[in-house]
Parts: C-alpha cells; sequence; structure tokens
C-alpha cells in the first residue's frame, strides 16, 4: 500500500513546535526504540542532528544500507522488538532493498527511516532522487511519502502498529528534507490519530476451530506442520504449541523459519521438512491423514511437487494472513487468527476424555515413524583427515551447550546443515533468510543480535563464499566491540551451486569455484579482529573453545571437506518423499528426472 500525504499551509512556529527532525527521533523513543542502524547522507542530516539531543537511541554506524537492514532484521527476529533504519535518499534507500525484500519474505518487522530531497524537487531528477516509494511499493507492507510536517507524527506512530501487527512486515516511511525541518506539534503515540484503518484478524472463528479440533481428535496419522509465525506470535505461543503437541499426541515438525519453537530434544519432534530436511519428517508429512499447518505458508522447498504433497491428507491451515491460505496448496479448514490465540482455543475445545484410546489408536503411526527414524537420514562418513562439515557443527553444538548462545546464518549449504545439526530448543534463537534466501545475511544480522543481546554468544554459521557479501560490517562489528562469532565452513566452492551442478548438471563446474579467496585470518587481524584458523579434525574442539573465550569478535577459517554434499535432498519436480540419502549417492544421476533437471 502507499499513503501519500498532501501538504498543507506550515504551522506558525511557536514555543510548542519542534522540527520534523525532533519529532522523528521522539517518536521512535517513544515506541521504545532503543538502536537504530544507519548511514549519513545530506537527505537526513537533520535527522541526524537530532540523534545528539535524544539520549534514548543508539546509533549504530554500518558500512553499507544493505548491511543496516540485515543488522536491524536480526535485531528484531531476536529480541522481539522492530528493528529500525535510517539511511539517506537515492541511493541510500535503493541499497536497502534487498534487506527489507528479505524482511517482507520472512515478516520480520522494520522500521525504514529514508530521506528524500525536498517537496519542490521531487520529480525533477534532482540530486540524489530516487522514486523510493515507486521502488518499495511491492517489497514493504505499507510504505509512505510524507508531504506534511502535521502528518509526520501521525505518520511515525501508524508505522510502528502496521509492522508490528497482523503478519509482521517492513514499513518504509519517505521523509522530504523540508519535511524534517519544518517545526510544528508532537503527537504521542496514544495522542495520535491512525491515518487509516487497519485491524488484522487475531481471534480464530470458532467454528473453523471447532471442526479442526474433530478433525484432529479422531485422526489415526496426524501432523503438526509449524513455520515462523508460531515464533512470531511471542514465546507463550511456543509454549502452548509444546502444550497442544503433547494433548494431541502427534509429531511435530519445524520450517526453517520454525526452527526453536518447538525443543528438537523433545521425542515428538522430527526435524524440519523440506528440500534438504529429515527423512522422517517429509514421509510423516506425505502419509498423514491430518495435517495442521500452523504458521507456515507451505513454501514451494518443503512441498516438493505440488500434485504429490501430502495427497491423502485432510488439511487445516492457521495463519494471521488470510492471503496465505489456500494461497499454495488447498485445504480443508482454514483458520484466519493469531498463532497464539488459536493454540489457546485448540488447547481450551480439546477433548479430554478417552485420550488413552487416542493413544492406542496413534501407536501404528508412531510405530511407523520410529522406522524412517530409524534410517538416521543425517548420518555422514567421518574423517580422521580432513574436516567434515557436519562434524564441525556437531562439535560447535556441543562446546556450547552450557552457553546462552544465538545462531544467524548465510546462505548455502551451511545453512542447511546448521539446520540440520545445530539443534534449538527455544524461539528467537535461530536467525536465517528463509524466504529470499539472501548471501551475506549472516554477518550483519549477528551484529543485530549481539546489540539485543550483549552478554550472550552469537554465531554466524558462514561459508566462504556468501561471508564476503557484507564483510565489510567486520568494521562495525570492531568500532562497537561486538564479541560476535563468525564460523566459516570452508570449502572453496559456492557449495550450494557446486553440488547442484554436480547433481542436476552433469559435473560442469560453471564459475562456482572460490577462486583468489583473502587469507581470513590475516583479514580479521586487518579489521582489528582476531583470526583463527582449523584445518584437522583433532585441533577443532581446542580452537573453537580458544574462540568462545576471545572477548572480542572472531573469524573463524574452518577448512572443511571441499566437495561435501548436503544431504538428504529432494530433487527439483520430485515428491517431497522422494529423497536422495546419503547412502545413495553413488546412484545419483538416475533418481533426478529429466523434468527435475528442467525446473532447476
Amino acid at each position: 500500500m502507499t499513503i501519500n500525504i498532501t501538504a498543507t499551509t506550515p504551522a506558525t512556529a511557536n514555543s510548542d513546535e519542534i522540527t520534523g527532525a525532533a519529532m522523528i527521533v521522539r517518536a521512535l523513543a517513544d515506541q521504545g526504540a532503543e538502536v537504530l542502524f544507519g548511514y549519513p547522507g545530506g537527505a537526513v542530516l537533520p535527522i541526524y542532528d537530532a540523534l545528539l539531543d535524544e539520549p534514548r537511541l543508539r546509533h549504530i554506524l554500518v558500512r553499507h544500507e544493505q548491511g543496516a537492514a540485515h543488522a536491524a532484521e536480526g535485531y528484531a527476529r531476536s529480541s522481539g522488538k522492530p528493528g529500525v533504519v535510517l539511511v539517506t535518499s537515492g541511493p541510500g534507500a535503493i541499497n536497502t532493498v534487498v534487506g527489507i525484500v528479505d524482511a517482507l519474505m520472512d515478516s520480520i518487522p522494520l522500521i525504514v527511516i529514508t530521506g528524500q530531497v525536498p517537496t519542490h524537487l521531487i520529480g525533477t531528477d534532482a540530486f540524489q532522487e530516487a522514486d523510493t516509494i515507486g521502488i518499495t511499493r511491492s517489497c514493504t507492507k505499507h510504505n509512505y511519502l510524507v508531504r506534511s510536517i502535521e502528518e509526520l507524527p501521525h505518520v511515525m506512530h501508524e508505522a510502528y502498529r502496521i509492522a508490528t501487527t497482523g503478519r509482521p512486515g517492513p514499513v518504509l516511511i519517505d521523509i522530504p528534507k523540508d519535511i524534517q525541518v519544518a517545526r510544528g506539534r508532537y503527537s504521542g503515540p496514544r495522542e495520535a490519530i491512525p491515518l487509516h484503518r487497519y485491524e488484522p484478524q487475531i481471534k480464530g472463528n470458532p467454528g473453523s476451530i471447532a471442526e479442526a479440533i474433530k478433525l484432529l481428535s479422531e485422526a489415526r496419522r496426524p501432523i503438526l506442520y509449524t513455520g515462523g509465525g508460531v515464533i512470531n506470535s511471542g514465546p507463550k505461543a511456543s509454549a502452548r504449541l509444546r502444550e497442544f503437541a503433547a494433548l494431541v499426541g502427534a509429531p511435530v515438525t519445524s520450517t526453517l523459519m520454525g526452527l526453536g519453537a518447538f525443543p528438537a530434544s523433545d521425542d515428538l519432534w522430527l526435524g524440519m521438512p523440506g528440500m534438504h530436511g529429515a527423512y522422517e519428517a517429509n514421509h510423516a508429512m506425505h502419509d498423514c491423514d491430518v495435517m495442521l499447518c500452523l504458521g507456515a505458508r507451505f513454501d514451494d522447498r518443503v512441498t516438493g511437487r505440488l500434485d504429490a504433497f501430502s495427497p491423502g491428507s485432510r488439511k487445516i491451515h492457521v495463519d494471521i494472513d488470510p492471503s496465505s491460505i489456500g494461497k499454495i496448496v488447498p485445504v480443508d479448514v482454514g483458520i484466519v487468527g493469531d498463532a497464539l490465540s488459536v493454540l489457546e482455543d485448540l488447547i481450551a475445545g480439546w477433548p479430554r476424555q478417552r485420550q488413552q484410546d487416542r493413544k492406542d489408536r496413534l501407536a501404528p503411526w508412531w510405530k511407523q515413524i520410529e522406522t524412517w527414524r530409524a534410517r538416521k537420514a543425517f548420518s555422514y562418513r567421518n574423517s580422521s583427515e580432513v574436516i567434515k562439515p557436519q562434524y564441525a557443527l556437531e562439535r560447535l553444538r556441543a562446546l556450547t551447550l552450557d552457553r546462552d548462545v544465538y545462531v544467524t546464518t548465510e546462505v548455502g549449504q551451511h545453512q542447511m546443515w546448521a539446520a540440520q545439526f545445530f539443534y534449538l530448543s527455544e524461539p528467537n534463537r535461530w536467525m536465517t533468510s528463509g524466504g529470499l534466501g539472501t548471501m551475506g545475511y549472516g554477518l550483519p544480522a549477528a551484529i543485530g543480535v549481539q546489540l539485543a543481546h550483549p552478554r550472550s554468544v552469537v554465531i554466524d554459521i558462514a561459508g566462504e563464499a556468501s561471508i564476503l557479501m557484507n564483510m565489510q560490517e567486520m568494521s562495525t562489528a570492531v568500532q562497537y566491540r561486538l564479541p560476535i562469532k563468525i564460523f566459516i565452513l570452508n570449502n572453496e566452492y559456492m557449495g550450494m551451486i557446486r553440488q547442484w551442478q554436480e547433481l542436476l548438471h552433469d559435473e560442469r563446474y560453471s564459475h562456482s569455484y572460490s577462486e583468489s579467496l583473502p587469507d581470513f585470518v590475516k583479514l580479521a587481524e586487518a579489521y582489528g579482529a582476531v583470526g583463527i584458523r582449523a584445518e584437522k579434525p583433532e585441533e577443532l574442539d581446542g580452537k573453537i573453545i580458544e574462540m568462545l573465550n576471545t572477548p572480542g569478535p572472531v573469524i573463524f577459517d574452518c577448512r572443511v571437506e571441499k566437495t561435501e554434499n548436503c544431504l538428504p535432498m529432494i530433487p527439483s519436480g520430485k515428491p517431497h518423499n522422494e529423497m536422495i540419502l546419503a547412502d545413495e549417492v553413488v546412484d545419483m544421476g538416475s533418481v533426478i528426472s529429466a523434468e527435475g533437471r528442467a525446473l532447476v
């Protein structure tokens, strides 16, 4: 959506009036903002000047505006509070677009404030002018072009409400420089009148909830398919999910964005479904008779070939975004509502009588699940000569069990291995780029997480190609003394690209080898950080402990097996229950159809 706010006659200056720039920083502080990520420029200098007078706000100077957006995402995802971005007009605003799209795809609340040329110059191709509203219309939950000082405080407060209610997402406010220096009366969050109606539906329809309870209580092979919407609904939603799963006695899967919503240590948890998900999770999704999809959106990486996705099941879809229900997969029961509210209603309405009968009815289902679990599809052939990436992550996880850990990732093989091997038991601990798959996400996101949780251990699990996308943000980490740990699984390839070229393009490795890599230890030292390298399995534990005990930022160059593939894997064009397993690698070509090759 877009709101163009028309100009009005400026108010007469008096002692009760303040500048638009002062309104902006006061509104941020009044909304509870503590940290904002930005980069100054001519079109936002009045706002930067006003920041000096607002002690409640801490500004973090990034080295690139894309880094600001990802840092704000990491802050938001780990804290539950909206992240704030402040950048200038033209190239500054445009540089945030990747992060804005990333936040939209993964439902992350952001407030993005962009400077704009003075109102009278809009449309004249003025210096550093860009049509920020037009460019971001399709990638924001909402955006504004402010043309009146009178409306500015209302816009600021309403932007927060839109970003954080319903399905969270990024809201952009484009503010011309003349509005920043104009004077007017400020309205606080309680006094500001909303400019337009926006009331997302929180409570699920009682009839639909009753129908869902009936289906689940009578099911013989139920499954709970949970996503990031559970985490977005807050910690109570994760607690209610655990309670409801125990009542139903059903297995639980968690999408890439939903990891941590349900404890990986729980016997009911089957793992992550999808292209590189757990064998047992995908087979259970395929063979279930009733599926409750809670806060997920039937992403193509989960479903595989749509016409073969869970063909025998009745499907219940709970989502706060009504446009998501039935969008990809037809469902039998659609419930528009917040995950926490719906879970509480499901728990309240669940029939407590005859629980033992239901447990007995599910016994054959669990017996089948145990046969799938017995395949141990995440197993790999370890080595005493070279570090396997799976082993590196197992040791990293084992050595951080007694620490308060948050994890970010870049995008690629390392991201999927992290999802497979770095088990999480709490929400808001896992920050990754799911929908957009943005290389370069993890390092700036780790900065945002560390600022939200200064006493915690924050680890960015990275690949050597992806980490270079936003490596400049190491300078930000060093400047603000943020002890983030960058754990690079260095296989000297764009690993996922190389894997697909091996499996789907007859081993024609076109431009996937990472030539001319920097020496990551020396690069860390050049930034003023610490660099550590591990090349042999026997030195891994000691050096991981050294990394964790180092007080400042660290780049850890973990040299791993160069051609290890991330398995299991659903080939493109195949159903979600047809997976390549590690013990089938000798016959890769025969399990990937021509149709699958064509779909890549």
